[in-house]
């Protein structure tokens, strides 16, 4: 409940974005970067707290980011506008560095260090539902009440985070290490390069769908779609973790890998001839690719090659992920004023393509060198 809620926060004002935007006369660039100052909260703590929660305890942290997504979001309540919102975003981004580093190594002490599989989808699972059900409130508290800047989803999220931060004391007691440094850097285990880079990749997708999508929507009298848009492209790959987890790693990490650039491509065809079904369904595609296979099977990877610092290698991986997740959406912001927006996501779309197959390649090099080696041995036993 702690991780769906802190995640459920990130979001929550993602279909206002064009609101704040109008109401302050900014562009798509600007747009971006506000949903991007997200990540300029999240590095640092990634970076140098990663492994906090492996000195002061699992549990601070996980109340602190509940206090931060409730402070993020009375902010824009009390003084909705462009400038504000980056300072929130900036604010749910340490709350989320926080949340999911001590949350991931906590869930694995919970339900037992043999169990990483499950304990990377329990915390796939409701970061995903949280990450996609923040817009999805907001699209339909607005569809309900009209416009405005103070959706009941806000109040939702206002009322319900403080009570688990005070209620989080009921949760089980861990092992912490005193003597542990209060700053390290990320840890990145030898031979997960490839998952994190993959994890870049597939959120790069996300993040476009997040932050621009919304835009070209709202330019095509579709806004009032931009919530379901956003929880689709986060609920699926939910729906698609199970099927996830019955895969080798490396198994679906290629499927994760295979889907996105087919689900972008078809996002794109729906956005240039206002094709909605289109849209609806390329998101889909992504959000199984991106919150489904990659995720589930990167976080999975990940805890099981570091038993023993579980927090700083989380802490890794999210920084290849936030990477991927905020600088195309930067760099398309940025084209999108000069060229178009429609133009700017092509370009993505195509540069998206081109680094997929050169992953997709480095992925399948060992698993061809293995296939060559194992008839080069039978023919040398025969």
């Amino acid at each position: 409940m702690c991780l769906f809620t802190v995640t459920f926060a990130v979001n929550l004002q993602a279909p206002l974005y064009d609101a704040y935007a109008a109401q302050n006369d900014m562009g798509a660039a600007a747009v971006t970067i506000a949903f991007a100052a997200y990540v300029a909260g999240l590095m640092p703590t990634l970076l140098f707290l990663g492994g906090l929660s492996n000195r002061i305890g699992r549990k601070p942290p996980i109340a602190l980011a509940l206090a931060l997504g409730a402070t993020a979001t009375g902010i824009l309540v009390i003084w909705p506008s462009w400038a504000t919102l980056i300072i929130a975003r900036a604010i749910l981004g340490v709350g989320t560095g926080l949340a999911t580093t001590a949350g991931t190594a906590y869930m694995t002490e919970i339900l037992g260090g043999n169990r990483t599989k499950s304990s990377a989808l329990a915390v796939t699972s409701v970061t995903s539902l949280g990450f996609g059900g923040g817009a999805l409130a907001t699209g339909i508290s607005l569809g309900i009440q009209g416009p405005t800047l103070f959706p009941a989803s806000f109040a939702l999220l206002l009322a319900v985070a403080p009570c688990l931060a005070l209620a989080i004391i009921l949760l089980p007691k861990t092992h912490r290490d005193t003597n542990a440094p209060l700053l390290r850097m990320p840890l990145f285990p030898k031979g997960t390069g490839i998952f994190g880079i993959s994890l870049a990749l597939a959120w790069s997708v996300t993040g476009m769908t997040i932050a621009v999508v919304p835009l070209q929507l709202a330019r095509n009298d579709l806004g009032s779609w931009s919530g379901l848009v956003i929880f689709l492209a986060i609920f699926t790959g939910f729906l698609c973790q199970p099927i996830a987890k019955r895969l080798k790693n490396n198994a679906a990490l290629t499927v994760g890998l295979c889907l996105v650039p087919i689900g972008f491509v078809i996002l794109l065809i729906g956005m240039r001839f206002d094709l909605l079904a289109a849209v609806l369904a390329g998101t889909c595609f992504t959000s199984a690719a991106s919150y489904g296979f990659t995720y589930l099977a990167a976080l999975a990877e990940i805890s099981s090659r570091a038993p023993d610092d579980r927090a700083r290698a989380t802490a890794g991986l999210f920084i290849y992920a936030y990477a991927g997740f905020s600088v195309p959406v930067i760099v398309s912001g940025v084209l999108a004023d000069i060229l178009g927006l429609l133009p700017a996501m092509m370009l993505f779309a195509a540069t998206m393509v081109a680094a997929t197959l050169v992953v997709l390649t480095r992925l399948k090099r060992p698993a061809l060198a293995r296939c060559a080696n194992f008839d080069q041995d039978r023919q040398m036993s025969r």
